[in-house]
């Protein structure tokens, strides 16, 4: 709260005061020597009012400077978007994800807080096919009429029969999981500025600018991979959740779905259909979410005994993420030698 200033003066100790409250806790004191000559008391009564005028209008400039004002508020889905909006937006927002790092996105419900934030803010940026954006659009709409919301997968080309989200239709659902892919990434990214440059339009440059380089930066980490990944072309990695479709088809790899979308438990039928597709293709890697994924992961891998690699697709460290799967796809995972099936 701002406290007006006001001056206090002792005319027996001639000490003048600049204080908010207490008087015996001045911000500023100045203090003359007595003069018993007029005009030399005249001349520092009008040293006491500059001295006094200067040091208000210090102290209104710093506490006007030091006032932290309030940013606008953009709200994603989830973390990596966040990271991915945070490379674009800089300081000038900030940047909210509904689903924090860690938590289940099949289990999610929206808090109190999380529809507050959506209610104050400059706009929506859903990730496009993610199961809960599906279930709480309309609710959101409806809350928040006049809320601009964006689909930041729009123009990536979209890979389907991989998640069902429980209502039986595999073969047209989307495969929600658009951020896995550095070139997706980049559609993702554009889709943001575009957003940004509508619902703040005076930074619109600023944007701009950033995005061009962090543009950039994907077309290097995309060359990287592809460079690492060329000698395994064509090679097999097995993941308990689908959430590869994309990197695997950038890079012309061949993902092996051990569990299911919806993180429930695999039928014994299922799982051997699945351990015999990756012997036949010689998997040697099994990705699988730490969180949501161990409970069958080694049971079954004692049996194929390959390279287990615990991932985080929703982590905000997105771009360190993805070299990681590269990474361990490069120096784990073995292309197919003749009469090995290879990737369809």
């Amino acid at each position: 709260m701002l406290k007006i200033p006001y001056i206090c003066k002792n005319f027996t100790t001639h000490t003048v005061r600049l204080c908010t409250g207490n008087p015996h806790n001045p911000l500023y004191s100045f203090t003359h020597l007595h003069s018993t000559k007029i005009h030399n008391m005249k001349s520092h009564n009008c040293i006491y009012i500059l001295t006094i005028l200067t040091m208000v209008a210090a102290w209104v400039a710093t506490g006007c400077a030091g006032a932290p004002s309030e940013q606008p508020i953009v709200t994603v889905s989830i973390e990596p978007q966040r990271y991915i909006l945070e490379q674009i937006t800089g300081d000038r927002v900030q940047v909210r994800s509904l689903l924090t790092e860690g938590a289940n996105p099949e289990t999610y419900d929206p808090s109190v807080t999380h529809m507050h934030n959506l209610g104050n803010s400059l706009g929506y940026l859903r990730m496009g096919n993610i199961g809960f954006e599906v279930a709480l659009i309309d609710k959101i709409r409806e809350a928040n009429p006049d809320l601009k919301i964006f689909d930041t997968s729009a123009g990536v080309v979209p890979i389907t029969g991989t998640h069902s989200h429980g209502d039986g239709h595999e073969h047209e659902t989307v495969d929600p999981h658009t951020w896995t892919s550095v070139k997706n990434v980049k559609v993702i990214a554009s889709n943001m500025l575009e957003a940004m440059e509508i619902i703040d339009p005076s930074n619109s440059s600023y944007y701009r600018r950033n995005y061009e380089t962090f543009a950039t930066r994907l077309d290097s980490i995309d060359s990287l991979i592809t460079v690492r990944l060329a000698p395994v072309k064509g090679a097999s990695f097995m993941v308990w959740h689908p959430s590869l479709s994309y990197f695997a088809r950038d890079y012309g790899l061949n993902q092996i779905v051990v569990g299911n979308a919806d993180h429930k438990e695999s039928s014994i039928a299922d799982l051997r259909g699945a351990i015999d597709d990756a012997r036949s293709h010689g998997a040697g890697i099994f990705f699988f979410q730490k969180d949501f994924d161990s409970r069958q992961v080694s049971a079954i891998n004692a049996e194929l005994e390959a390279c287990e690699v615990s991932i985080n697709p929703l982590t905000y460290q997105w771009e360190d993420e993805i070299i990681k799967i590269a990474d361990s796809i490069a120096s784990k995972a073995v292309a197919p030698h003749d009469g090995q099936d290879k990737t369809e």
